[in-house]
């Protein structure tokens, strides 16, 4: 790392590109970015720390600037090509993040589903306990100088993460997703295998995942679950509508007894994951409680408002095993009302390969609805559609449009979950509009 540069992040209001430049603005480092002119919320922070923040163009580029990369900008974006010609360093952002990870117990969290959220309770648990740097998906991200512990994210898509070799590895879920480079599950394996095979102290994995139980390794692998052959186990699990409680122990050992207050299945997986990796680095459990007690999650994920007589819930799972463990953890705490489910399909060629298992995930709620698919920058069209989806689908189905949201006034004293990856916050937004006025003319 170059303290006589400015670190200029092309992609800066990116998820990861805006932890990213967060830690190095914490951690002393002068940052600066450029991005399209869309307001998103990833740069408040930024803006709140003063990082300066420019639309894209070329001319943002000149000579005492190193140039980190966002995945998604090819080497023909102008200010990529701008930086090569005048011969500055470009870093992509998988290698700056793996260069941040030395003298650091560094743990990365990875998966299909759940790393975002499993990232961030481990960044807070550790984070209360010992100083701690973090990168989180959800756009957060703190350096310390000096701290003991680095968690991030670790980002399986196109491989980004073999250019990290961390001490910890806490490995959620191996599942096909990323149709646009993955050929399929093996695929998938043979990525998780090759990031295996780079963590230097030890694997946690998720033991009831059959592909993650294929893995081999030259470090332990810890498997963490709810069976008996698991080494990490969950037992006496309780879920209320105020959380979930349960008991840990490691082989036959007692670990303690564990209360959070999050819901859904995933989340008692998740926090189990985060005791398994602390009691290995020998931190207190009754530490490690305390701090679970407090965690209240990260952005976009399970993200709850209260407005009018309705519940409305913001999340971002776009993949069928994801839309199942929210609608889980909304069936958790609100067992007693009507689950609205408001989903925006997230590219074409993931519709296309999920079809069948969209249907059968979103059939959990008492009643879909869908948005247009939401394109990415990698395809602007395809052979499938919402309707084609939603004629799946046996508790409804209906494709919602912008300046039509009114259906969704039928209901009262029920849960409306927005769920996408997308911009399916313009269609809760625009419900929430209608809702305002529906309250204000009853009043």
């Amino acid at each position: 790392m170059d303290n006589n540069t400015i670190y200029h992040f092309v992609g800066i209001k990116g998820s990861g590109m805006s932890a990213l430049a967060m830690i190095l603005h914490d951690q002393g480092y002068r940052v600066q970015g450029s991005d399209i002119e869309q307001y998103t919320f990833t740069q408040r922070d930024l803006e709140k720390a003063g990082v300066k923040i420019m639309p894209f163009a070329a001319e943002n580029i000149h000579a005492g600037l190193t140039i980190v990369a966002g995945n998604s900008f090819p080497d023909t974006h102008p200010e990529i090509q701008a930086a090569k010609a005048l011969d500055l360093k470009v870093l992509r952002y998988p290698d700056l993040l793996g260069e941040l990870l030395a003298g650091h117990t560094s743990i990365g969290v990875a998966g299909a589903h759940g790393k975002t959220s499993t990232t961030g309770l481990l960044a807070h648990v550790l984070g209360g306990i010992a100083p701690t740097s973090f990168l989180v998906g959800d756009g957060t991200g703190k350096g310390i100088k000096n701290s003991q512990f680095f968690v991030f994210e670790a980002d399986e898509y196109r491989r980004h993460f073999l250019a990290q070799a961390p001490d910890y590895m806490i490995m959620t879920n191996i599942d096909f997703d990323h149709p646009d480079y993955y050929h399929g599950i093996d695929d998938v394996f043979d990525a998780f295998q090759t990031e295996a095979n780079q963590v230097k102290k030890g694997i946690f994995a998720w033991g009831d995942d059959p592909e993650l139980r294929k893995l081999k390794a030259n470090v332990p692998v810890y498997y963490y679950g709810t069976s008996d052959r698991d080494d990490f186990q969950a037992r006496n699990i309780l879920r209320t509508v105020n959380g979930s409680e349960f008991d840990v122990y490691y082989h036959d050992e007692n670990l303690g007894h564990y209360v959070i207050h999050l819901f859904g299945e995933h989340n008692v997986l998740n926090s189990l994951a985060v005791i398994a990796v602390s009691h290995m680095e020998k931190i207190p459990h009754a530490e490690v409680a305390r701090e679970l007690l407090t965690f209240q999650g990260v952005k976009r994920r399970f993200s709850e408002r209260k407005m009018a007589d309705m519940t409305i819930i913001d999340d971002y799972a776009h993949h069928p095993s994801e839309i199942k463990a929210t609608l889980d953890a909304a069936r958790q705490k609100y067992p007693d009302k009507k689950i609205i489910a408001v989903f925006q399909p997230h590219t074409f060629s993931r519709t296309i390969a999920y079809m069948d298992d969209f249907a059968k995930s979103l059939s959990l709620a008492d009643v879909v609805y869908l948005t247009e698919i939401f394109s990415s920058a990698r395809e602007h069209d395809g052979k499938v559609s919402s309707a084609d989806l939603g004629a799946k689908i046996s508790k409804g189905g209906t494709v919602l449009h912008l300046n039509n949201m009114s259906a969704l006034l039928e209901y009262h004293n029920d849960v409306v979950v927005f769920m996408g990856a997308g911009d399916v916050q313009k269609y809760e937004k625009a419900y929430e509009a209608l809702l305002s006025d529906s309250s204000l003319k009853n009043n």
